[in-house]
This record gives structure tokens, C-alpha cells and sequence, in this order.
């Protein structure tokens, strides 16, 4: 019975956040994905790179909705991505022919690569796992995973984040680099 009490949770919902935060968050998160997404679409379209995956819509919500978070620091969010994404692509060269392994071991293995470096990052997961079950374009680019998109991506998230949570007085970001 105290295993199932431990369920209820302690504490009640966090009080809801103001227009001025929710109208920052969607600018961030606009541009942020915005910049992303026209590279990706526009100016790579020609190519067989990609600038956009799917963890970086959960690094949005973290780096422009959720500044203060530990887990949305500059560290945190490109080091998380950066270490994830190899240790996807790295699981995937091992078990290219065991996709359920290579997924589990890439997921739980950027976890606790994560939390090591003190650069947990939960889109990191994300990351991993599409290195992995990813489309053939993303198998095809091997460790260039790890530079594009994932790597310059998350830089230029964090770029992003730095501008645009810095302009109004109420926002400070990041909280710490290291």
C-alpha cells in the first residue's frame, strides 16, 4: 500500500505562468525553431543534410518556456543533444540489424552518459533514440549526426535563447554555463 501512496504526489500544481511569460515563450520558441526549420527546408533542401529533428521541439519548450530549469541550460542543451547523439549513432553502427537493442541501449545509455557529465537534457533521449530509429537520410550521415544537425542545431538554439530571453528585464538566461 505505500508503494501506491508514494503515486498521489506531494504537492499541488504549480501556479500557471503570466501572458508576459507565455508571449516571450512563444517568441523564443517561433524563432528558435523558425531558423531551424528555413535552414532545413530552404537552404539544405537541395542537399542530404537535415537541420531539424524532432528532440528539438522538446529543447524549445525547455531553452524559451522553461529558462530557469536546470535541465534548460546552455550545458545542459548542447551537451546533452551532443553526447546523445553520438551514443545513438554509435549503438546504431553496433546492432544496425537489432533495432530494439540498439534503441534501448542508446536511450539508457545517454541517460546515464547524461547525468555523468552533468548534462542532463531529456530531448537528449529523444536524440539517441532517433539516431537510431531515424529515417535512412539520418543513418546515412553516420557521426556527421552528431555535427548536423544535432550539434549546430542546439548552438544555434542556444544563440537564440541567449537573445531573446535577455531582451525583456524580467528574463535572465541562462542561469549558469558550467
Amino acid at each position: 500500500m505505500k508503494y501506491f501512496q508514494k503515486m498521489k504526489g506531494v504537492t499541488i500544481s504549480p501556479p500557471r505562468v503570466s501572458l508576459f511569460e507565455i508571449i516571450w515563450s512563444w517568441l523564443g520558441a517561433f524563432l528558435g525553431i523558425g531558423v531551424l526549420s528555413y535552414c532545413h527546408f530552404n537552404l539544405l533542401a537541395t542537399t542530404d543534410m537535415l537541420m531539424i529533428i524532432g528532440s528539438f521541439g522538446a529543447s524549445a519548450v525547455l531553452v524559451y518556456g522553461a529558462i530557469r530549469s536546470p535541465l534548460a541550460q546552455p550545458r545542459n542543451l548542447v551537451g546533452g543533444h551532443v553526447i546523445s547523439a553520438l551514443i545513438g549513432v554509435t549503438c546504431y553502427k553496433l546492432f544496425p540489424d537489432q533495432p530494439w537493442l540498439a534503441s534501448s541501449l542508446a536511450v539508457a545509455t545517454a541517460i546515464a552518459a547524461m547525468h555523468a557529465t552533468k548534462t542532463l537534457h531529456p530531448p537528449g533521449g529523444a536524440t539517441a533514440l532517433i539516431a537510431v530509429i531515424g529515417s535512412a537520410e539520418i543513418h546515412a550521415l553516420g557521426y556527421l549526426y552528431v555535427v548536423i544537425p544535432v550539434g549546430i542545431g542546439a548552438l544555434a538554439m542556444l544563440v537564440i535563447a541567449l537573445f531573446i530571453n535577455n531582451i525583456p528585464a524580467k528574463r535572465r538566461y541562462p542561469e549558469f554555463w558550467l
